[in-house]
């Protein structure tokens, strides 16, 4: 796979300019480019794109009501069709602007259209720059267990634009925070220290523009070594073993967990199980605990039952990184540390969950 960061565009007027380089140098027809927007990035964030280049007034635009519960194999039946009445064909070029839901569809449905068809991602989330649309995997969900379909299909281009960030509502900022401290965490200490000393409210534009490069620099750097995550990558999945579940579970049981606040419950649980079997040290768990209650936590329900327990335990043994049926797991060693394959009793699995309860 090639090195993802080449294909990276970042910031502003001068990313647009050098697209609209690359769609002259490609000779791509106007008419036979598909913008895939929902219903929130028709809104706020097309008329950024436009702005930046007018000419695409009159491309295609292919629009997908908003949210998790439609990134699944019958919205992209959906738009397959849409693409087949709008005549696309092979040299067609599909542009996903959106946050992590659309690039993943996006990215899955140019994967396997006519067995394969350029695209680009501009990401419209903090979440969606610094993870979801970075490395090159596809997919969507199989009822509720995330990313269950999918393929790994690389954008000929990446555009990194933080003025989408203007658009967002501060969960979705905090959702992107999540992510970017789990590549502090896993991979870079001093990443891990420079995320501490900042308040959202603080960061001005030129900070967010460090930090997004920053934390797209430490994913690069392990997709690039494996890209398709038979070994290193895996501890990019570092709080994802027990927050993916919880945010399958939430999306049937209780009100929807934004991915990177799933994540960041993962992760606090998952601290807590490093510290118990892989090393951690119990400061290092505190701090970790304390940093991520402080930005990134949200309310969930004061106790588990043993039936919450039992259906969250479930959705993990559906877990894609699962070998001859066992659950398993990214545990740090210490922060900026992280190993993989590390398979955990269900005892610990269950006792983790308890870390997490209401702070009032």
């Amino acid at each position: 796979m090639e090195d993802h960061l080449r294909k990276i565009l970042f910031f502003n007027k001068e990313a647009y300019k050098k697209l609209e380089i690359y769609l002259f140098e490609k000779k791509i027809d106007i008419n036979n480019i598909f913008i895939l927007v929902d219903d929130c990035t028709n809104k706020y964030c097309l008329p950024i794109l436009l702005y930046h280049l007018n000419f695409l007034e009159k491309s295609n635009i292919i629009k997908i009501q908003s949210g998790e519960k439609e990134k699944n194999i019958y919205t992209c039946i959906q738009i397959w069709k849409n693409l087949e009445i709008l005549k696309a064909n092979r040299k067609s070029l599909i542009i996903n602007l959106g946050g992590g839901v659309i690039t993943d569809i996006g990215g899955f449905i140019s994967s396997v259209f006519k067995r394969g068809v350029r695209f680009i991602n501009i990401p419209t989330t903090l979440l969606g720059m610094v993870d979801a649309s970075i490395g090159g995997k596809t997919g969507v969900n199989l009822e509720s267990i995330k990313n269950e379909i999918g393929s790994f299909y690389c954008p000929d281009l990446l555009i990194i634009d933080p003025n989408y960030l203007k658009t967002l509502p501060e969960k979705e900022i905090l959702s992107g925070m999540a992510e970017m401290f789990k590549h502090g965490l896993i991979a870079d200490k001093n990443f891990w220290k420079d995320m501490k000393k900042y308040k959202m409210d603080d960061i001005n534009k030129n900070q967010w523009n460090n930090l997004i490069y920053q934390s797209i620099l430490i994913k690069n750097k392990i997709v690039k070594k494996d890209p398709k995550e038979k070994g290193l990558r895996k501890i990019l999945n570092f709080g994802h073993t027990i927050g993916h579940a919880l945010e399958s579970y939430f999306m049937n049981h209780y009100e929807k967990l934004l991915h990177g606040l799933a994540v960041s419950i993962g992760m606090i649980c998952e601290s807590w199980i490093s510290y118990k079997i892989n090393g951690l040290s119990i400061d290092d768990y505190e701090e970790i605990k304390s940093i991520l209650f402080e930005y990134c936590y949200t309310k969930i329900p004061k106790t588990f039952k043993e039936i919450d327990i039992n259906q969250i335990f479930l959705i993990m043994e559906h877990d894609k990184k699962n070998e001859k049926n066992k659950i398993q797991f990214s545990l740090l060693e210490k922060i900026g540390i992280c190993s993989y394959n590390c398979q955990v009793p269900y005892s610990l699995i269950k006792e983790s969950l308890f870390q997490i309860q209401i702070r009032e």
